[in-house]
């Protein structure tokens, strides 16, 4: 009996990013010549860097939604790159915020180089990026990651402003996770589209497909920081209960339960806030995840994620069938099996 196909959220990466493999390739020789500097020390930050790239999604989204509605041109590498670029420069900078160690399995810059490193550094990416996407004869995606940045920033100081607000309602959760995360997935899937020549009515669908995927990713990121494993995860868990930001699970419960079990839960939360000097204990996150997963709390998070999984989908269905469709498909999938 032969070997079970597998299934599009059990292929690996590479598999996926097989119709884009050497425009992916272009994309990151380009980001690296970008960020090259005659001063050795600030090389060995941009290597560095180098292990924060991850997965590369958004540049991969980007490529993929390029070649589902047309062809890949050189315009989309340097795109591609620049969209990283600007990822890379929140992830460097959220580590700042949060005061996270781990990233990627490795130190973070501000733990082995100080705050005041990460942040030039960040600034440094967001720099090169604006240097890199001027060197296109169209002003249209300057203008884009323009606004982009601008808006990621609003959503990092509406979160910042709203951190320890207990009563933080869901309209505003998803304000902010738009903002600082699905707006860049957005930018990405209408660059993508827009250079391929698209026309306008689905450059705007697709725009609408990164929105809607770049929210689940987050509602899974923030349930993740709940109950994933570090290890796995390969980051600092638990800074959201540490540092007092409300997530989807969270909202849900503080909005649902008796005035016992909301008590008992803003307790442990404000517990962690002030004698935490690091991450949020292992025992007060299990705890906490104990409550959600009782009064299906998690459970309600994920099928907020679905939804929005759904709606993504629903948008590829415009688009004739092809590998890089059935990629992006597959990538769509995989943001709510990434616990798995």
């Amino acid at each position: 009996m032969g070997k079970t196909a597998p299934a599009p959220t059990d292929l690996p990466l590479a598999d996926l990013y097989a119709p884009i493999a050497s425009d992916l390739q272009r994309a990151v020789a380009i980001m690296d010549r970008e960020m090259q500097s005659d001063l050795p020390f600030v090389d060995g930050l941009a290597e560095r860097v180098r292990a924060y790239r991850g997965k590369m999604l958004r540049p991969a989204l980007l490529l993929l939604t390029a070649d589902a509605v047309g062809k890949v041109t050189t315009t989309h590498h340097t795109l591609a790159a620049v969209v990283e670029m600007v990822h890379v420069a929140t992830l460097v900078h959220d580590d700042v915020l949060d005061e996270a160690d781990v990233r990627r399995q490795h130190k973070t810059i501000n733990t082995m180089n100080g705050n005041e490193i990460a942040v030039m550094l960040g600034d440094y990416l967001i720099s090169h990026a604006f240097h890199l996407c001027s060197s296109l004869d169209s002003q249209y995606a300057s203008r884009l990651i323009g606004s982009t940045t601008n808006t990621v920033c609003e959503g990092e100081m509406m979160q910042l402003h709203h951190r320890g607000c207990y009563d933080l309602c869901e309209a505003d959760y998803f304000e902010i996770i738009r903002r600082k995360t699905a707006v860049l997935t957005a930018a990405a899937c209408t660059l993508g589209a827009k250079f391929a020549d698209a026309d306008g009515k689905l450059v705007v669908a697709l725009g609408g497909f990164g929105t809607h995927a770049g929210i689940a990713f987050q509602i899974m990121d923030d349930i993740l920081d709940l109950v994933g494993s570090e290890q796995k995860v390969g980051k600092t868990l638990g800074r959201d209960l540490d540092l007092g930001k409300l997530t989807l699970p969270l909202i849900h419960f503080l909005s649902n339960v008796d005035s016992s079990r909301r008590a008992k839960l803003l307790d442990t939360l404000r517990h962690d806030q002030t004698t935490s000097t690091g991450d949020a204990p292992a025992d007060s996150r299990r705890s906490v995840a104990d409550f959600l997963r009782d009064t299906g709390s998690l459970d309600y998070a994920r099928g907020v994620a679905r939804r929005h999984v759904d709606q993504a989908l629903a948008v590829l269905t415009r688009l004739p069938a092809s590998p890089a469709r059935a990629s992006l498909q597959a990538m769509t999938e995989f943001i709510i099996d990434r616990e798995r």
